[in-house]
């Protein structure tokens, strides 16, 4: 990692730039698909599948007994495992219910807001180098809880036409509607104009490469939502003398290791704590085995060395990071002032790892500084509020001569004229 040492505020942003990407070429790719998938259908995806995955497939359908049969294969440890992260997940996204929201702004004048499920809801969930079982949990479970009617779910085969059985496993645990083998710009694009295999949804959930990425942005034009803008991953912890060496280079690694694009921010009052963590990042990478990976990614990061408390917290609202971990000996200071950041980590213990498998809190976040105007997914993300209102002929009578003179000055006499045609009924 490269160590920075108290950069002046107007260098900033060029400090803390995210890994760039030219998305020129793949927007082409990812438009000719999409087009091919909406004339072609399956036909198309199937092309593409062989292309990409080299897999050619008699159907893209996961049958029940290719489930049961993935299913016996998965550790009774392991299936322990996911149902105990499955709990936690259920747990704290449970209690993000919210009542019916109602009031009377004025006698007679009666407004609430209801939550209401998506419908039909799409994850995306990728496999190649590391088949990520537990956002299966992240996006389903929410999903299930909010009471989506359709969860379907779109993950790549390998070249004999399988999805890993962790999947599989954690799909049918967490009431996945259904399962099909495609995954790239074909799958967003079967999500988003169906085919005769591929229901389509009104919105698509689901971490992904760069066409990935690019494919569910195009999605939105043909009226489909994301779950929000993604690009790889990436985690900024601050610690100081307080805080464990050891513990902080495994977290930085632990985010590393996900891709070489993947972007890893030291920030610290203190150099010694910044040389001690170089150190341990050198030995604990000897021992992994994506080391080639992780050194790419430590080979693109930084170590800030800053001369305060509030230097380094303006400097992380400036970064807005997906993973923010502090270890000081001042972290409420860090906690009651941060404005951007998907998910903060709190203290020696609390290891990103948490999150992104078991504490309960939901892992699909906003990077690339879009935790400045975005959540991460949670319960709200697969509900939509709809709000209602019922006027009684009091009520209309109280706010009738408000409607009828912002309409008239609004140039609007149709508006007018609906409350008008009432109000002379009530006279």
């Amino acid at each position: 990692m490269k160590t920075i040492n108290n950069p002046e505020k107007a260098t900033w942003s060029d400090i803390l730039q995210r890994p760039t990407q030219t998305v020129n070429d793949i927007e082409a790719t990812v438009t000719q698909i999409f087009e091919d998938v909406q004339r072609n259908g399956d036909q198309a995806v199937a092309k593409y599948t062989q292309l990409f995955d080299g897999a050619e497939l008699k159907t893209n359908i996961v049958t029940v007994e290719e489930i049961e049969t993935a299913s016996a294969k998965v550790s009774k440890p392991l299936k322990e495992a996911i149902q105990q992260a499955k709990s936690n997940i259920e747990a704290f996204h449970t209690a993000q219910k919210t009542e019916k929201v109602s009031v009377q702004t004025t006698e007679g004048v009666n407004c609430w807001q209801e939550k209401r499920a998506i419908q039909k809801v799409g994850i995306y969930i990728p496999a190649g180098t590391a088949p990520l079982f537990s956002t299966v949990l992240m996006l389903a479970v929410p999903a299930q809880i909010a009471g989506c009617k359709e969860i379907v779910l779109c993950s790549p085969p390998n070249k004999e036409g399988k999805i890993a059985n962790e999947i599989l496993y954690a799909a049918q645990l967490c009431g996945v509607t259904k399962i099909i083998k495609v995954g790239g710009i074909q799958a967003i694009a079967g999500l988003t104009f169906g085919t005769a295999s591929i229901p389509q949804v009104y919105k698509i959930f689901g971490p992904g490469n760069q066409f990935v990425t690019v494919a569910k942005q195009l999605s939105t034009k043909y009226g489909v939502a994301i779950d929000m803008p993604a690009g790889p991953s990436e985690l900024l912890v601050v610690a100081d003398d307080t805080a464990n060496a050891s513990y902080v280079a495994s977290d930085l690694l632990s985010q590393a290791e996900h891709g070489a694009d993947s972007q890893v921010i030291l920030v610290s009052t203190s150099q010694k704590l910044i040389d001690a963590v170089a150190e341990e990042i050198q030995l604990q990478l000897k021992a992994l085995p994506r080391q080639d990976i992780a050194q790419q990614a430590i080979d693109n990061s930084k170590s800030i060395l800053v001369e305060t408390d509030a230097i380094a917290l303006d400097l992380i609202n400036q970064y807005g990071p997906e993973h923010f971990i502090v270890c000081t000996d001042n972290n409420d200071f860090y906690v009651d002032g941060i404005e951007n950041a998907g998910s903060v980590f709190i203290g020696n213990y609390t290891p990103e790892s948490a999150g992104d498998y078991a504490s309960g809190t939901n892992h699909t976040l906003p990077t690339n500084g879009f935790s400045k105007a975005y959540s991460g997914v949670n319960l709200d993300s697969f509900t939509k509020a709809i709000t209602f209102q019922n006027i009684t002929k009091q009520g209309l009578l109280n706010i009738g001569n408000t409607i009828e003179l912002m309409a008239e000055a609004e140039g609007l006499q149709a508006h007018k004229n609906a409350v008008t045609i009432r109000l002379n009924d009530l006279k």
